[in-house]
Parts: structure tokens; sequence; C-alpha cells
């Protein structure tokens, strides 16, 4: 999977499951600050990580995520 891939997977999910504003999701996009995700919308994207990707995301691995960027990185270390 290339890396505009997971990013459009990423996107799309966003907009569609948490209802996050296209405008809003930049590569820059810090996740709680900027898109507004909050520890319950992140229980929401675990599932929908595993359902899409094929992997658990471990909480502790997400802790220096910060950025939608970040987000993707991580997705991109796990499937790639």
């Amino acid at each position: 999977m290339t890396r505009t891939e997971i990013e459009e997977k990423v996107r799309e999910f966003l907009i569609e499951d948490l209802e996050i504003d296209e405008e809003k999701i930049t590569v820059d996009a810090k996740l709680k600050d900027d898109l507004g995700i909050d520890s319950l919308d992140f229980v929401d994207i675990v599932v929908i990580v595993e359902k899409k990707f094929g992997f658990k995301i471990k909480p502790e691995e997400m802790a220096n995520v910060l950025t939608f960027s970040q987000f993707c990185d991580y997705i991109e270390s796990k499937v790639g």
C-alpha cells in the first residue's frame, strides 16, 4: 500500500466516520487541537484502523503521534 493510498483511506474515515471537516485535514493538522479528536474518537479509530489496515494500534506507540502526517507515518510503518 502506498503512502498516498494510506493518506486517502485515513482522510476518508476521518470525514465519513468521525465527521471531521475535509478542509481541516492537512498534513500538519494536529489530531487533538485542529481535528478535535478526543479519547472517545480514538476508540473508534482503533476499530477502524484494525478493519481497514489489518493491525491493532497500541496506545503506547501513539504517544508521540500528534499530527495527521505522523499518524499516516505510523500506519505506513505497520503496513509497509
